[in-house]
């Protein structure tokens, strides 16, 4: 993960405001931060350090600059290792630009370039926006222009800051799939990719929508939409609280806001996995061999076991490696019989949940090796476990997990690639077409995003009035029922049951009448005619069908059912990560409508620590 900030003075020298913002950014995660200002002579100039913002400082000690516009980072690693010549910003003598998410395309564009002349110096993605700008630039178009042709050629979700040689008072923001804040304050102006890191300089702050980015000046700026049309977005005030108001990003709820991280979310925990040049995978070093056990036991609560179902088809599925997959807090108590050569694996968004923890040490006194997914770092689980993937979801306050659940997903999804790869049951030709999926899929999410007013509709009159509701899913997708069941039950107190889709006969067709919504969860798979068998039996009893698939489901479905979500087509493989954001907003949008707390449901924490 990383963050951004930008500022733009009438009068004062920006290099201190920028420190003290990267500073309240470094909560995020980072390897590695920068800054470049506008100097006095007009020309950009640029310090960067790889380590802690301690090292940054020092660097700004030793060689000190100063300017009244400037932008600042904290960088991930994510494309080549956390060096200075990696950190951000990127530079060349006409631009200079920050960049958080990931630039699908890079390959592609940078392959052009060099066909062109152009050197890279670094091993980033985001260096070919800098250099596509640059060269617009020398082509003679003016910063605006070149931004709208430079945005056109990117594909993927991020935020992008530009800085310009020669004109102190000028900024141009971008935002797709990854947020970014511009702050208004006294004679300055400034973009953030945190709230919080603006917040202390400014007295309103406004919220970038998808595809808009922003021409900002010393007392203002102009948003304009992807088709370059100039746009207006609300703006809210500063508070003495700003801190907690502010880290809702303008939104209505921590979840809300959560729920639109995910893109950046999902490509950040994928930055720390995927060499994507060479299109493998390159899991952190754990002190065993994964892919030697001879089975998997994975242990979860919540959220974190149907995340951890979903890995078990995946798992099984490319690496054949048999898996159990338990509650926590049941696990111990059935004397599991444990393989002297498996490995047990603890999947916690916090890493302090106390049943998982109870269940590791259970392993540990059965001689068991330890691996856990955490989003923690420092955390019991992280701690205890002989080794850790971390997910990059950050800090998650809403108590009904999102950003952390499609997090643990991408992580599992790239585990059971990596082990197919390792005990050699997958090429690097199929190893390579998954690792696109994967890094096709913020893209997918974020066009799912797109869709919230339908499914807020779909909600309100179908979902919000119903007492009990009923979801079905088939294959990979069947946790995805029952997540989406959670959900809706946590929020918004709505009794609701998740269910493979083929049990529907054997006893919950009971329930279904003209009251009871049936949510059917049907990417266009192996398993779609097997579901809407199912779907048609619950038509026949009159249940509400709320239909969650693609344009090419929807076409073979006869009639209109109460409700249809129509999600753009993606790969069997990677749909359980897309189809987690439907069944999060419509129970979101319920809980709205029904008035209950959304952030924090009642009887609810955000991590169960006690049995």
């Amino acid at each position: 993960m990383c963050g951004i900030i930008g500022i733009l003075s009438e009068n004062d020298n920006v290099v201190p405001h920028i420190m003290g913002g990267l500073r309240l950014l470094e909560y995020r995660g980072y390897d590695s931060a920068g800054l470049a200002v506008i100097n006095s002579g007009g020309a950009l100039e640029r310090r960067r350090a790889s380590g802690k913002i301690a090292a940054l400082a020092q660097r700004l000690e030793d060689e000190p600059m100063s300017g009244r516009a400037g932008i600042g980072h904290t960088r991930w690693a994510t494309h080549g290792a956390a060096t200075e010549t990696n950190a951000h910003p990127l530079a060349t003598p006409r631009v200079a630009v920050v960049h958080n998410g990931i630039i699908e395309n890079f390959q592609d564009i940078k392959k052009e370039l060099l066909s062109q002349g152009v050197e890279f110096e670094s091993q980033t993605d985001s260096e070919v926006a800098a250099k596509l700008m640059d060269l617009r630039l020398a082509e003679g178009l003016a910063p605006e222009e070149a931004t709208m042709d430079v945005l056109a050629r990117l594909e993927g979700a991020f935020s992008l800051v530009f800085l310009f040689a020669g004109r102190p008072d000028l900024m141009i923001g971008a935002r797709r799939g990854s947020p970014l804040a511009i702050g208004y304050g006294q004679g300055l102006t400034c973009l953030g990719s945190d709230a919080l890191a603006v917040g202390p300089l400014s007295s309103t702050i406004t919220y970038l929508e998808d595809d808009d980015w922003v021409v900002l000046g010393p007392r203002g700026g102009t948003i304009r939409t992807g088709a370059g049309q100039e746009a207006r977005r609300p703006s809210s005030p500063v508070d003495r609280n700003f801190q907690l108001n502010l880290g809702k990003s303008g939104y209505r709820h921590f979840m809300l806001k959560e729920m639109h991280e995910q893109p950046q979310v999902v490509g950040d925990t994928l930055a720390t996995l995927i060499d994507r040049d060479g299109g493998r995978l390159s899991l952190p070093s754990l002190p065993f061999p994964v892919h030697e056990a001879r089975r998997l036991s994975i242990v979860a609560c919540g959220t974190s076991y149907y995340a951890s179902m979903v890995g078990k088809y995946w798992i099984e599925g490319l690496a054949r490696i048999p898996v159990d997959v338990d509650v926590a807090s049941e696990f111990r108590y059935r004397s599991p019989v444990l393989d002297p050569e498996g490995l047990s694996i603890f999947v916690s968004q916090s890493g302090e949940t106390a049943d998982t923890l109870a269940a590791l040490r259970h392993c540990r006194s059965q001689g068991q090796r330890l691996l856990s997914i955490v989003n923690v770092k420092g955390s019991s689980l992280d701690r205890e476990a002989d080794g850790t993937l971390l997910t990059m979801a950050g800090p998650e306050f809403g108590v009904a997990s999102t950003k952390a659940f499609t997090a643990q997903l991408t992580l599992l999804a790239a585990l059971a690639i990596n082990l197919g790869s390792a005990r050699g049951l997958i090429g690097p030709a199929e190893e390579n077409r998954l690792v696109r999926l994967l890094l096709e899929t913020p893209a997918h999410m974020a066009e799912v995003l797109t869709k919230d007013e339908g499914i807020k509709a779909i909600s309100r009159n179908v979902v919000a009035p119903a007492r009990d509701v009923l979801y079905l899913g088939r294959g990979p997708i069947f946790p995805l029922a029952m997540e989406g069941a959670l959900k809706l039950k946590e929020l918004s107190y709505i009794h609701a049951e998740g269910y493979p889709a083929g049990e529907i006969k054997h006893g919950p067709i009971a329930l279904v009448d003209e009251s009871v919504p049936v949510v059917v969860l049907a990417p266009s798979d192996a398993l779609f005619p097997k579901i809407m068998s199912n779907l048609e039996v619950v038509r026949a009893r009159g249940g509400q069908v709320v239909f969650i698939g693609d344009g090419r489901g929807r076409g073979r479905l006869d009639g209109d059912p109460a409700g249809s979500i129509v999600l753009g087509q993606v790969d069997p493989f990677v749909a359980p990560i897309v189809y987690a954001l439907p069944v999060q907003l419509l129970a979101y949008h319920a809980a709205v409508f029904k008035g209950t707390d959304v952030d924090q449901p009642r009887n609810l924490a955000k991590s169960v620590t006690v049995e």
